[in-house]
């Protein structure tokens, strides 16, 4: 293992992780993602080249969304690798469970901003650090398209699959993951097409099963960690809720479920396993990094240079607050006298809402409403800005 991931893991936001999740971390079995890093989604990549036989980007893109709006099947006069695709899609596993899918859609609203924090200090940048990770970001021109983009996408992505039933057949969130799916694929396929120069050997296939995994473990596990180190009490379901979630996300990703997490422990083990293959923070991770940092600057959400000073610097605060000191100086995040004021303070209030929260059952409800209307506001003003 890389030797600064070695010590994430033994002194940093890693040793964290094993701590509150009580995993048991280990190389002794063979790593499971050493086979990942070669697999990928065929069905996904099959669709896509008749996606767009004959379209150009936009008109594909429209062709999907209307797919994703409809039900499918057999007889449908489509052609055949996009017929398989969708009717596999609309095929709901035995396995899940619509309630306690409902109790991560809960929590991932009643956590309102704090879900943005987290989200965006600690499990985005976090992933930054894994240089092999982000190789697929920076081929297909993520530095180019400025970290406002990305926020806003990921963003409106995310607040789509976690409302109450967004993953029903046809649903918005459905039709989401559908369109990113295709982008996944689309993505794919141009890297192979166009950049000779990927290295196979060292990085897999560009958008692996294996880094999906890691990647669904980001908006899973780090996500609830982060809201744990914020101060926030999870419940036993809701934390439950969350994996479940996020494993049938990955499952209609095209990721296939026995390789999805169902539970911190889990999750920590699998993220272990995958770091092995991993190095730690090169020259392009040093820039996303910076990028994401500097995104308030980016961003035409404030127009005003103090506003956005402040934004630069509250961000900051929480990464420096919820990333450990040498990750954080790998990717050259700015050092900040007294860092941890703001979150500190945050931490405080959350604790104190959370025995309010936890008094009744209709306050537990108003927090979910709440959340939801703050966290659907901050997305559509990224919507408004960027576009």
């Amino acid at each position: 293992m890389d030797l600064y991931l070695k010590r994430f893991w033994e002194e940093g936001s890693g040793n964290q992780l094993v701590e509150w999740s009580g995993a048991q971390i280990s190389l002794d079995n063979p790593n499971v993602f050493t086979l990942l890093a070669k697999e990928y989604d065929v069905p996904g990549d099959e669709a896509v080249q008749e996606i767009f036989k004959g379209r150009n980007f936009g008109e594909a893109y429209a062709y999907v969304t209307q797919l994703s709006k409809t039900i499918i099947s057999e007889n449908d006069d489509l052609p055949e690798n996009i017929k398989s695709m969708f009717l596999a899609m609309q095929q709901k596993p035995a396995w899940v469970d619509d309630d306690l899918i409902q109790m991560g859609c809960n929590l991932c609203m009643r956590s309102g901003t704090n879900a943005l924090i987290s989200l965006r200090d600690y499990s985005l940048m976090s992933g930054y650090d894994y240089a092999y990770l982000n190789k697929a970001l920076i081929y297909t021109g993520a530095l180019k398209k400025g970290p406002a983009k990305r926020i806003t996408d990921t963003l409106d992505f995310w607040i789509h699959v976690t409302r109450n039933n967004a993953l029903g057949i046809n649903a918005l969130g459905y039709q989401y993951i559908a369109r990113t799916r295709m982008m996944h694929s689309f993505s794919r396929l141009m890297i192979k097409e166009k950049y000779a120069d990927w290295d196979h050997e060292k990085w897999g296939e560009p958008i692996n099963f294996g880094d999906m995994v890691a990647t669904n473990i980001g908006f899973s596990l780090f996500y609830l960690h982060g809201l744990h180190k914020l101060g926030m009490h999870i419940s036993e379901k809701e934390e439950l809720g969350v994996f479940h979630l996020w494993k049938y996300v990955g499952h209609l990703l095209g990721i296939p479920e026995k390789h999805l997490p169902n539970n911190k422990k889990e999750a920590t083990e699998l993220f272990y396993l995958w770091t092995d293959g991993q190095v730690s923070a090169d020259e392009d991770s040093v820039m996303l990094a910076q990028a994401l940092e500097n995104e308030a600057f980016a961003s035409n959400i404030f127009k005003k240079a103090y506003q956005k000073n402040f934004l630069k610097y509250l961000h900051s605060c929480y990464v420096r607050f919820l990333i450990d000191e040498e990750t954080c100086n790998r990717l050259h995040i700015s050092k900040i006298r007294m860092y941890y004021l703001f979150p500190r303070f945050r931490k405080f209030r959350n604790q104190i809402l959370q025995k309010i929260i936890g008094m009744s059952s209709k306050n537990y409800q108003r927090a979910v409403t709440m959340g939801d209307i703050f966290q659907t506001k901050i997305s559509q003003e990224y919507l408004k800005a960027d576009s």
